[in-house]
């Protein structure tokens, strides 16, 4: 039977009946281990040279993808990925049935970068009994930025990450920075709860004309990649301001963005790296300047690690 979500629709079993597929390991350059249950994740777990880093992704994998398994190949002898769907963090309305799923490619990708384990489990296999009863909670940090716009996403998101970690046992693992409000709320979760794993941030990975690499951009047509890019131009923009101060960045990002009349614009703020919580106009020192817009049906989002009262770079 479908597992029934909270609000009685259903969660998709992305494998169900699938069998588990095996090759030479990925550090060969062969495809991956690809495990399916967790008593299969155990098994190939435990035959792993530690240290032991971990990469969770959703699938639909691309260039800043690998670029995060390159990270985790340089700070671990052993490299497992998760390629799962998680239903919890999607809203009403939103692509969980559209998101893009293409697992024979995800593998591919895994495969040429030395991944040792990939563990694609269905809905059921990571939510055996239902929607979890118990869930982590985001708290404050949840409910700003993403959180305002997409109520309840964060607390879906820590839930998965937090049994997807006890699941893989990695010694570290490693997140993106585009997803810069995801990461600062694993981070909070890792030090509240004590989750023994160290979190790493790799750098976003940008397409040519500076646009966050991201699964989503493949629902873009050729318009909606050029509108797109103004999101990169305004952070860029910002950041140049950013010897002015708090002030500048926020008048020239919002200058730039306002000269796309295609990207309608969720929000933009300047906020204080480990809470969140808007600057004021004279502070000086660390902030991200993040943005979020729709072009067309696509919500994209992008930000930029900076330094108020200091020269760009």
């Amino acid at each position: 039977m479908p597992i029934p979500d909270v609000d009685g629709a259903v969660l998709p079993d992305e494998a169900e009946g699938e069998p588990s597929r095996s090759a030479a390991g990925g550090s060969t350059g062969g495809r991956p281990l690809l495990v399916r249950t967790r008593a299969e994740l155990a098994r190939a777990r435990a035959d792993l040279p530690g240290p032991v880093a971990a990469v969770l992704t959703m699938g639909a994998l691309h260039e800043g993808h690998a670029s995060l398994v390159r990270a985790a190949r340089g700070r671990a002898r052993s490299v497992v990925a998760t390629v799962f769907v998680n239903p919890l963090q999607f809203g009403a309305g939103e692509d969980l049935d559209a998101y893009p799923r293409d697992l024979d490619a995800d593998l591919d990708l895994l495969g040429r970068e030395g991944v040792d384990v990939v563990f694609a489990p269905s809905a059921r296999e990571v939510y055996p009994d239902g929607p979890p009863q118990v869930v982590v909670s985001a708290g404050p940090l949840g409910r700003v930025l993403e959180g305002a716009s997409r109520p309840g996403h964060f607390d879906g998101v820590l839930t998965v990450v937090a049994k997807l970690l006890h699941l893989t046992r990695p010694d570290v693992v490693l997140f993106g920075q585009k997803d810069a409000q995801q990461l600062v709320l694993v981070r909070r979760m890792v030090a509240d709860l004590d989750v023994g794993v160290e979190v790493v941030a790799a750098p976003t990975s940008r397409e040519e004309d500076g646009l966050a690499r991201s699964s989503r951009n493949a629902y873009l047509d050729d318009d909606g990649r050029a509108a797109a890019a103004v999101l990169s131009r305004a952070l860029r923009r910002g950041e140049a301001g950013a010897v002015d101060g708090a002030a500048a960045v926020r008048r020239t990002a919002a200058a730039e963005l306002s000269r796309e009349p295609r990207a309608v614009v969720d929000y933009l703020a300047l906020v204080h790296p480990d809470d969140l919580t808007e600057v004021d106009d004279d502070h000086r020192g660390p902030a991200l300047l993040a943005v979020a817009a729709r072009v067309g049906t696509t919500r994209l989002i992008d930000n930029l690690p900076l330094v108020l009262g200091h020269p760009a770079g």
